[in-house]
């Protein structure tokens, strides 16, 4: 809104928020409208006549509010003929590679330019000690009056904490033996117009630390430095699987049909086609369809979506890497797991042993990892050898005075894979591989021929969570339309009829696996939450906002 030179303001707001401002423009240069009114900042007189800037209310002591003290400095720096916003710098060199580049012995001879987030501020009069956060950590700097002139640096002091500045100078140690750039020239790149959390208190309410997950990011290193270790997990993966000749392809994430897994999905109208699509649940199906088009070793690593609960392990969000090798099995996959994991641990993490909080166990990927069939976990549970043989009545039975709840509705597998997910999956710690589990598990695996009521499957179980499930991949197109109408559970995923003719055009015996990249990371990070080691969780729209 801008007024010509002598046009008078008012603001029709309610008394007791507002009061009428009448004043000619030739005695002030800005007009603020806040919730408590308006203030008019007086100023020298504008040629082209009131600029109108709407912000929260600047009282005529501002100094209670970082946010109007902030916007003024802003406002300053503008009138002084100097934008933030408009600013750039040049970066060298990122903290840790400044601080590695400094030579012992050399003060003052290294040059670097660094930028980063102002986190730390300790005034010594005439000089500053300072330190900006980039992505790879913390750097000190001084400045000093007689070195960058006394305009500068009296801009300098009156930057605020989360403000981002580009410094050129050059690296030195302090007493204390911290390298240090000392500051020749400095840029203000961005202003901070809110203030930072509080250092030693941080974000308290959980939610807000999702929510605002940039601030987090900020305020808490170890925050930080997890979801930085997730990056590099998920590069290594795929260094790890490139080098053994996979390819990486990416399928669609709309699909006609929510195949490849029981669970119910997100769906959505697609306005050009005239039609519903389903958001993933499962990569599985278009992979395999991969194998059938002479690809022989394929994976993804992309995003399912179930429309379901949210836990300490699940989000309605998720990543998962599915990876198939034509010409293996299981038992190849195996193989692949462990060499990973291993790999994993060695190159991210620089160890093969890690802790386990829940449990107080030391983790060990490199050590032996143990083999066992589901149905003697079963019956080692239970004490009971003819548990296989008995009733669902005397199942249910059993399984409620071990304190297990289970719907009389249930299945037989049903009621028997409860006992494994609450009372067995939490107690295999180390890397287990947990064998030919019921066949009405898993309707895309081969059936075992020791074993018909089984398949040749292995479910990898570490720190009492599922991480990486592996079949024998069913190629038979006949036997897979069979398994998909009998699937059974509550939830029956339509057949998948494109799916069926691609393998009637042969796809040859594979090995597959789906490994939660989430729950992985979790694992390798020590994360109590999924939320944690994602960046930004499902949750409820803020109505606060």
């Amino acid at each position: 809104m801008v007024g010509t030179r002598n046009r008078r303001v008012s603001t029709n707001a309610s008394p007791g928020q507002s009061r009428l401002a009448s004043v000619a423009a030739s005695e002030i240069v800005r007009v603020d409208f806040g919730a408590q009114g308006i203030s008019i900042c007086p100023g020298p007189e504008a040629s082209s006549g009131w600029a109108i800037h709407v912000m929260s209310d600047i009282p005529t002591d501002i100094s209670h509010d970082q946010n109007a003290v902030r916007r003024q400095k802003l406002t300053d720096l503008r009138a002084a003929g100097f934008d933030p916003f408009r600013a750039v710098c040049q970066q060298t060199h990122f903290s840790a590679e400044a601080t590695k580049a400094y030579v012992d012995g050399q003060d003052y001879t290294v040059p670097v330019s660094v930028a980063g987030r102002l986190v730390t501020i300790r005034d010594m009069g005439k000089s500053q000690f300072v330190k900006i956060l980039d992505q790879q950590g913390l750097i000190q700097l001084y400045v000093k009056k007689d070195l960058v002139g006394d305009e500068a640096y009296v801009a300098f002091k009156k930057l605020d904490l989360g403000d981002i500045i580009g410094v050129s100078g050059t690296l030195f140690k302090t007493k204390t033996g911290e390298i240090t750039v000392r500051i020749e020239r400095y840029t203000l790149v961005s202003k901070a117009l809110r203030p930072l959390p509080e250092k030693w208190h941080g974000l308290t309410d959980a939610e807000q630390v999702y929510r605002q997950r940039y601030l987090d990011l900020i305020v808490n290193e170890e925050s930080r430095k997890r979801l930085i270790q997730r990056a590099k997990i998920v590069s290594a993966v795929r260094r790890f699987l490139e080098d053994r000749s996979f390819i990486e392809v990416e399928t669609p994430v709309l699909q006609s049909i929510a195949g490849g897994a029981a669970a119910k999905p997100f769906v959505t109208h697609h306005n050009a086609l005239g039609c519903d699509f389903f958001l993933r649940i499962s990569l599985e199906l278009y992979l395999k369809r991969m194998l059938v088009g002479g690809y022989d070793r394929v994976f993804e690593i992309g995003r399912n979506f179930r429309n379901e609960g949210l836990s300490r392990r699940h989000n309605p969000e998720f990543t998962m890497l599915e990876v198939y090798q034509a010409y293996s099995d299981h038992r190849g996959m195996m193989t692949l797991i462990k060499d990973m994991l291993t790999t994993l641990c060695r190159d991210v993490l620089g160890t093969t042993k890690i802790k386990h909080a829940a449990s107080g166990q030391d983790i060990d990927f490199g050590g032996t990892w143990r083999e066992v069939k589901y149905k003697d976990l079963i019956i080692e549970a239970t004490g009971d050898a003819d548990w296989f043989r008995r009733s669902k009545a005397e199942k249910i039975a059993k399984v409620e005075a071990m304190g297990v709840p289970v719907n009389p509705a249930w299945e037989d597998f049903e009621i028997t894979n409860e006992i494994f997910s609450k009372r067995i999956e939490p107690t295999l710690i180390q890397p287990t591989f947990v064998l030919n589990l019921p066949k009405e598990l898993c309707p895309l695996a081969k059936i075992s021929q020791e074993d018909p009521d089984t398949l040749d499957v292995f479910e990898l179980t570490i720190g009492g969570m599922e991480i990486a499930p592996a079949y024998s991949e069913q190629n038979d197109p006949d036997v897979q339309r069979t398994m998909f109408e009998a699937q059974a559970g509550e939830e029956i995923q339509n057949v998948d009829q494109d799916f069926l003719t691609a393998l009637e055009h042969g796809m040859p015996p594979a090995g597959g696996m789906g490994v939660g990249i989430d729950r992985l990371c979790i694992l390798l990070t020590g994360a109590e939450s999924i939320r944690d080691v994602i960046l930004f969780p499902q949750l409820r729209p803020d109505t606060k906002a």
